[in-house]
């Protein structure tokens, strides 16, 4: 038998000369099942003549890693329709993995959208058409693609047709089941059975409703794939076909009449899919209202002309006019003109952000009222709105590690509850003796009650609302397993600089010593305002910010790692540190040693000030706390986490501010390649880690904590490392993304208790446990109506958290969700 061979091409980055060609080619060569490989270090391909009877892509991919090397990946977001229950989203994940060529697929039903990460040069966008719509379901474009305005047309297309077809369905159906029940005067005077006037009357109605259900069940089958769809045709599709036997009196008997009970159960279903489409619909308005954000148009100043152009032909550099109630077009910075930016959609801040020359401003907030010229600096994709947009979305398609319990659950659902509707079938007419039409009534009855749907929604809509609910209170939280991770948090783990602190030094303490407080920061203002250093601006900051009077000064030296000197009014001014005075014999008076030491005990560096020869006075710097770090770390203490404090800085300083903040556990004098390390003998403990931090040497740090919680006010780096960003700069929003977390979470383990508690009372119900002891069945109709509550009601509970505050949050949230926000 001759060996089978299949060739790929492998797109592949970090090669650097022809030496990691040879690398590659050699690694790839090494393995029995692979019989060519030739790089092309000019395209960064490869090419893999391979046996896919013994390996897979994955493997040579791999092999390509363990070689130090990478395979770059496309990744895709595909809107899909026609989904209808959780083993719906399994078929087409399974048909989309079977393409050669494609890594990963993960389908959201919430959502309606498929995740793809696959080869380019082995699958192209119309493989992945094909192998959806094989599946029986219907591609509607890559996301990009389809336009808010088109889905939202197609989404009100849908839920038309099927407000049509059961309105239908139940306008037929009613009317024969009062029938069924009292009875119609004249009805025996008919010229032709009434079984066969309600298959006259049925027939055309049955078809109109329940077309889409056999469809999809015809297209499920063809997949050798078992779907609710199957269960809900093979449920009303009995009692439909059992009705004309029994009207032709072929097998069964006229008493066999179902007819109101198909078209009514086809009716149910329909309703059923009608209010979980709606509600679905919702899960994701977070995401719509962050696309609503984005402004159509710009006005573009271009030759000293203003001209309006779509945001799209906007180009960096352009210079753009923002009128008051405009939404600022892209990213850029203010080059002319005031105002006030609310930024409330995207940081979540009610207060607006006074915004002149030289500010930074973000597209799709709101200009309030002056006018601004803003130079455009990041444009498309690149813009802040849209990279929120891209990781919300990425977010809201991921999966939990719970979420498998569901997956698990759908997989073994519909083949055991077929197995106990025939089993319940035989038992009633065959064990039990009862007649053929009441065991015919509980095999529909199981059929159509039971469905994974609640099951497979539980997950998905809880994940999609919770993380679109975070990106509106300013928390992106990247992925669903960090939601998980978050609630079982039992440490959270603080960079100090940045973090904790502002991370620049302010002034805390002005001690003067023969002159007034006021006149001693006038000069030393007048001195530093010549100097580059961090503590010198400080001071120039505190003497702005209090209004003091600063006079000018002249013949300023600086005096590396010392201190300054200038002449101010006449006066040589000295300012430094103790062993800069003692060079220049400026002797310290007594009185002063014991408020020098209070100071830096308290982790504040004292700069010393000399005026005409004598000691003038101490102004202290620090490296004050953000208003909100003394909050937030109790609030993380009182919900029973462990608090710890990771710093570079000396014992004294990192003791001071963790005394303040009310930290114990102090990790001082840490290098930054060793946080990461700090973080990991915590796991070793048993710990699960939250790491809080802001720069780039927090990231090792970052990755390293079971959950990573990035400053976005940070570096790119520290915000790429982090499994959630907050968007403000606020350390409440810390706090807040865990009791986020834990809302979620608890609102999935309901979602889940209420999905399988539905389906383990009623499918025993439907079964006709209660009927020997109470005489109590369950109609088919119930049953459809059981069905559709069941998903409409774990739907309806995610939703729940569209509206809910953090705790960390109420005070704030409450006041701008009054603002509309």
């Amino acid at each position: 038998m001759p060996e089978e061979k299949r060739k790929a091409e492998l797109k592949i980055s970090g090669m650097h000369c022809a030496s990691c060609a040879l690398n590659i080619e050699h690694a790839l060569r090494g393995r029995d099942d692979v019989y060519d490989a030739r790089v092309n270090l000019a395209a960064e391909t490869a090419i893999v003549e391979y046996d896919p009877t013994k390996a897979s892509l994955a493997d040579l991919e791999r092999t390509v890693g363990d070689a130090g090397y990478e395979v770059v990946h496309n990744e895709v977001t595909v809107r899909i329709g026609g989904m209808v229950c959780a083993s719906c989203a399994q078929v087409i994940e399974a048909s989309l993995t079977a393409l050669d060529g494609v890594y990963e697929a993960r389908v959201n039903l919430a959502t309606e959208n498929a995740y793809i990460v696959y080869n380019p040069a082995l699958v192209t966008a119309s493989d992945i058409k094909t192998a959806v719509e094989d599946a029986g379901y219907q591609y509607l474009g890559l996301e990009e693609e389809v336009s808010e305005d088109v889905e939202a047309r197609m989404r009100e297309e849908d839920l038309r047709d099927k407000f049509r077809r059961f309105t239908v369905g139940f306008a037929v159906s009613i009317p024969l089941f009062l029938y069924m029940l009292f009875g119609m005067p004249g009805a025996a005077a008919l010229p032709v059975s009434a079984n066969l006037l309600m298959l006259i009357i049925t027939a055309p109605v049955f078809l109109y409703v329940s077309a889409s259900i056999f469809r999809a069940a015809v297209a499920a089958l063809r997949n050798r794939a078992l779907t609710m769809d199957v269960m809900y045709a093979m449920g009303i599709g009995v009692a439909y076909g059992a009705s004309i036997l029994g009207t032709f009196e072929v097998v069964l008997t006229p008493e066999f009449n179902f007819y109101d009970t198909a078209v009514m159960l086809a009716a149910f279903l329909t309703l059923g899919r009608y209010l979980e489409a709606r509600a679905k619909g919702r899960t994701s308005e977070a995401i719509k209202n962050l696309i609503g954000l984005r402004p159509r148009a710009a006005t573009v100043i271009r030759d000293g002309r203003e001209i309006e152009v779509p945001v799209e032909d906007v180009v960096v550099g352009d210079v753009l006019l923002v009128r008051p109630g405009e939404k600022v077009p892209v990213d850029g910075t203010v080059v002319g003109g005031e105002s006030s930016v609310d930024e409330s959609m995207i940081t979540g801040e009610p207060i607006p952000a006074d915004k002149q020359e030289g500010d930074e401003v973000v597209g799709g907030t709101l200009n309030v009222n002056g006018v601004l010229r803003v130079r455009a600096e990041k444009i498309g994709k690149d813009m802040v709105l849209a990279q929120i947009i891209r990781l919300v979305r990425d977010a809201q398609g991921s999966k939990p590690p719970v979420e498998r319990i569901a997956d698990v659950a759908v997989s073994y659902f519909i083949p055991v509850v077929l197995a106990i509707a025939i089993a319940a079938f035989l038992v009633w007419y065959v064990g039990l003796g009862a007649s053929l039409l009441f065991s015919l009534t509980v095999l529909i009855s199981i059929l159509v009650v039971a469905c994974p749907c609640a099951l497979g929604l539980a997950t998905p809509t809880a994940v999609t609302v919770g993380i679109g609910r975070g990106a509106e209170l300013g928390v992106l939280i990247r992925n669903g397993e960090a939601l998980e991770i978050s609630e079982r948090l039992t440490a959270v783990v603080f960079d100090k600089t940045g973090t904790l602190t502002r991370g620049r030094p302010d002034v805390t303490d002005v001690v003067a010593f023969g002159m007034l407080e006021d006149r001693l920061l006038s000069v030393a203002a007048a001195v530093e305002r010549n100097s580059e250093h961090p503590l010198g601006a400080a001071v120039v900051r505190r003497a702005e910010s209090a209004g003091v009077a600063v006079s000018a000064s002249e013949r300023f030296t600086a005096f590396g790692g010392r201190g300054v000197s200038a002449v101010v009014e006449g006066k040589e001014v000295l300012i430094g540190n103790r062993s800069f005075l003692d060079e220049y014999h400026i002797r310290i008076p007594s009185e002063a040693e014991g408020r020098i030491t209070a100071l830096q005990d308290a982790g504040k560096t004292a700069v010393f000030i000399a005026a005409s020869g004598g000691f003038a006075g101490i102004i202290a710097v620090a490296d004050t706390l953000k208003p909100t770090t003394k909050g937030a770390v109790a609030e993380l203490k009182r919900m029973g986490l462990s608090v710890t404090m990771i710093t570079g800085d000396n014992e004294r300083t990192a003791n001071a501010i963790a005394r303040e903040v009310g930290i114990d556990d102090v990790h001082a004098g840490v290098l930054p390649q060793d946080k990461a390390r700090e973080v990991r003998s915590l796991q070793e403990r048993g710990e699960v880690v939250a790491f809080v931090g802001d720069g780039i040497n927090d990231a090792p740090a970052l990755a390293q904590a079971d959950v990573g919680i990035a400053i976005g006010s940070g570096t790119d780096v520290a915000i790429e490392s982090g499994d959630i960003v907050l968007i403000r700069d606020d350390l409440t929003d810390a706090v807040a993304a865990i009791e986020l977390s834990r809302k979620v979470m608890s609102r999935i383990k309901q979602n889940l208790f209420w999905a399988f508690a539905y389906n383990a009372a009623l499918i025993p119900l439907a079964a006709g446990v209660l009927y020997p002891s109470f005489g109590i069945t369950f109609r088919p109709e119930l049953a459809a109506l059981a069905m559709a509550l069941s998903s409409v009601t774990v739907v309806s509970l995610s939703l729940l958290l569209k509206t809910y505050i953090p705790p960390a949050k109420r005070g704030l949230l409450s006041e701008v969700d009054a603002h509309g926000s």
